[in-house]
């Protein structure tokens, strides 16, 4: 009996799988010209988006990356109304995002912008740069949160400049960069009373970051804010 029942079942699902692809095809007969219309319009956009980035982009991308060039010399050399206006001859930082739109170089420029003015004093215009760079970068990601927070805390708002501190020591955590911004992060906690979690983030980079140069002479760091909560 079992046997037979076993049978009975498997028969039932063969008709089951039957009876859907059945469906399927009765589907795909009556929505034929909507079908291709569809895959059509998916292969046109698919070319066209080819066809953009290699003729369009591409180009501009190379364009972009050449004209940058002279903007960093003149970063480099803290020559920075230059590097973000230009001297006349050469794009700036500023030229470049407006003429290289959705560029990668263009993204980088905002990234040297909100630099550039934070080494000025203007601490409005660097944040407005900084937050439109998009951190893809693992290190200049977490330097430019790190920029913000520098640039609040200029501007006196302590609570934005840890939070921003936060972000760049949680973007993708490394020994560069990460010990940095937990120690500032940390000393900005202890100077707002808040010895808990200046406790904890000095405590982390004894535990996780200890080859760092911020690691160094943590222990003194420790053994203050422990004071100050005992």
């Amino acid at each position: 009996m079992a046997k037979h029942k076993d049978h009975s079942k498997g028969e039932k699902r063969v008709e089951a799988v039957e009876g859907a692809l059945s469906k399927t095809e009765q589907f795909i007969e009556r929505n034929q010209k909507l079908i291709f219309w569809v895959v059509g319009v998916i292969v046109v956009i698919a070319a066209a988006y080819i066809a953009y980035t290699r003729f369009v982009m591409e180009p501009r991308e190379q364009s972009a990356g050449e004209e940058i060039y002279m903007a960093e010399k003149y970063f480099e050399k803290d020559s920075l109304e230059k590097a973000l206006y230009g001297d006349g001859i050469h794009l700036g930082f500023l030229d470049i995002i407006s003429e290289f739109r959705y560029t990668k170089t263009a993204n980088l420029a905002r990234y040297y912008a909100g630099i550039s003015y934070l080494r000025l004093g203007e601490y409005e215009e660097a944040i407005d740069y900084l937050e439109s760079y998009r951190a893809r970068d693992q290190i200049l990601g977490a330097l430019a949160y790190g920029a913000i927070g520098d640039a609040y805390l200029e501007l006196g708002k302590k609570d934005d400049a840890v939070r921003y501190y936060t972000r760049a020591y949680r973007h993708e955590p490394n020994i560069f960069t990460t010990p940095i911004f937990l120690f500032r992060a940390a000393q900005l906690y202890e100077y707002m009373g808040n010895y808990d979690e200046a406790l904890r983030l000095y405590k982390q980079i004894k535990n996780e970051y200890s080859d760092s140069r911020e690691a160094r002479n943590i222990d003194r760091y420790i053994a203050r804010t422990q004071a100050r909560l005992d």
